[in-house]
């Protein structure tokens, strides 16, 4: 038979302590993961876009030549409704963005953003040469490889109060 482990009055302080920084741990992790990223410039991701291919990036700047898109297929089969596509102008460049629509629900939705409107965006950035599709400005997939295109997909769009 195992040897069993007694809790007495001397090991009850280790077990209460250890319990409580592991409280601890869990408690505090989920503020360590939802704080801010460093907002890059646009430039920082076009001069290496292979760098942040499928990364996570803040950018913040200034929305430009907002283009709803019409419905478009994926891959899937699901049609996708309310996606949009525009243009992220900063101080240094200017980078094109797409927010992606709905699959599978028709809805008529208009862009989240306007001309002008300040933003900042957390995207993940799509680099050529590593395959697969862009949504265009004609409302068409075109290959990326092609077109040598470096797009942010949008996961968050935050106006901001200036």
């Amino acid at each position: 038979m195992p040897a069993m482990t007694i809790l007495t009055l001397s090991t009850a302080p280790r077990l209460r302590t250890a319990l409580l920084a592991y409280a601890t741990v869990l408690f505090l992790s989920p503020l360590g993961l939802g704080r801010a990223q460093e907002v890059l410039t646009v430039q920082e991701v076009l001069a290496d876009p292979a760098l942040f291919h499928l990364r996570q990036v803040t950018l913040k700047g200034t929305v430009r030549q907002v283009q709803p898109l019409d419905p478009y297929e994926i891959p899937a089969g699901s049609t996708c409704y309310g996606g949009y596509l525009f243009n992220l102008e900063d101080d240094t460049a200017t980078l094109p963005v797409a927010v992606p629509g709905l699959c599978g629900v028709p809805m008529v939705k208009d862009p989240e953003v306007e001309d002008g409107t300040r933003v900042v965006v957390e995207a993940t950035i799509q680099a050529p040469s590593h395959g697969g599709y862009a949504l265009s400005f004609k409302g068409s997939k075109i290959a990326m490889d092609q077109e040598g295109i470096v797009q942010a997909i949008v996961n968050r769009i935050t106006p901001l109060v200036e």
